[in-house]
């Protein structure tokens, strides 16, 4: 038995309990007790073991992991992470151009910029920016050492000693797909225009949990994708948020923040349901070399079925930007100028 599968084994061997926090009665956004059952589903990605509810907030529409997970849990289930899709580049490029009615900024911060991607594309459209990096993970560090950020921080922007020492800091702060992701949304957002100068521009890119994709795919689709995603806004809440934060939005949309995966990754989702990775450490038994066989042969017979599905995202993906389908919202703001 490897090390990894007997660490693994022995923090299942205590139970799954420690993992979740008691289950809350309220909205952590507006506080509202009107809450019901979004959707209940197991990990479909990683088949790590539990069951997770997504509820939602009858008065504000937030959607929100519950009960979500304690440190324990947050520190197993994004242990051996999933490996990522690589980003469209396309589409990198097309989020960074969003910025440039405003100018040319002197620095860039990048909130959850994991291998800093959008940093490395944003340069082509901002050679003269200076890209800075924030991550809880080290990946950031890897992405300095290859040049994609000049600046990284491993670890959480709401950190007091690291809020304080971007106080005010960049002119530009990007927050793309991070905030569902993090156990206090509203906590990372202020966090984020603290590291704003005052006339700087925050911008955001959120799944948006009013997409008919979200409803018609259920637990498959992928913003849904339990744990990973804790929490899902509403755009009007976000707007909300950055007016009481004396913010201007000057930009808020979903057209062109559409990115058409929906049925690629729920078609790619239900084939890892149906051939989960038998070589997973946290599986209680090694995988035999026929189990290896037949999710090899199932993934081969399969894959045109990923590849029609891709090719009518892509389709469809003029369409359905313009239609409530849209899967994203961008929104921009301005920071209240001095």
């Amino acid at each position: 038995m490897s090390a990894r599968r007997a660490t693994y084994l022995a923090e299942l061997a205590q139970g799954t309990d420690r993992f979740q926090e008691p289950r809350r009665e309220d909205c952590p956004w507006c506080g509202s007790k009107r809450l019901r059952t979004r959707l209940s589903t197991p990990d479909l990605l990683q088949h790590k073991p539990g069951r997770f509810t997504l509820d939602e907030c009858g008065d504000c529409a937030h959607a929100f992991q519950n009960p979500g997970l304690t440190p324990a849990g947050l520190a197993f289930y994004a242990k051996d992470p999933h490996p990522e899709a690589r980003p469209d580049r396309r589409r990198l490029l097309a989020t960074a151009r969003a910025m440039l009615p405003f100018g040319e900024p002197e620095s860039w911060l990048d909130v959850g910029t994991g291998d800093a991607a959008f940093p490395a594309a944003a340069k082509e459209i901002f050679p003269y920016t200076s890209f800075d990096g924030v991550d809880p993970t080290a990946r950031v560090e890897r992405a300095r050492a290859a040049g994609h950020v000049e600046e990284a921080y491993a670890g959480d922007l709401t950190n007091p000693h690291l809020t304080a020492r971007l106080r005010a800091r960049y002119d530009v702060v990007s927050v793309l797909h991070h905030l569902t992701h993090t156990a206090d949304p509203r906590e990372q957002l202020r966090a984020a225009l603290t590291a704003l100068r005052p006339g700087g521009h925050l911008l955001l890119q959120l799944p948006d949990p009013h997409s008919t994709f979200a409803r018609l795919l259920g637990r498959w689709w992928h913003a849904h994708t339990q744990p990973r995603h804790l929490h899902l806004m509403p755009m009007e809440n976000i707007r909300a948020e950055l007016t009481a934060q004396s913010c201007t939005v000057v930009s808020a949309g979903r057209t062109e923040a559409h990115t058409p995966t929906d049925l690629t990754r729920a078609t790619a989702l239900a084939l890892s349901r149906v051939a989960p990775r038998p070589d997973a450490p946290w599986h209680p038994a090694a995988p035999t070399d026929l189990q290896r066989g037949l999710r090899t042969a199932l993934l081969r017979t399969t894959r045109p079925l990923v590849l029609t599905a891709t090719a009518t995202d892509r389709t469809l993906a003029p369409l359905l930007r313009r239609t409530p389908f849209a899967n994203t919202y961008r929104v921009i703001a301005r920071k209240k100028p001095a």
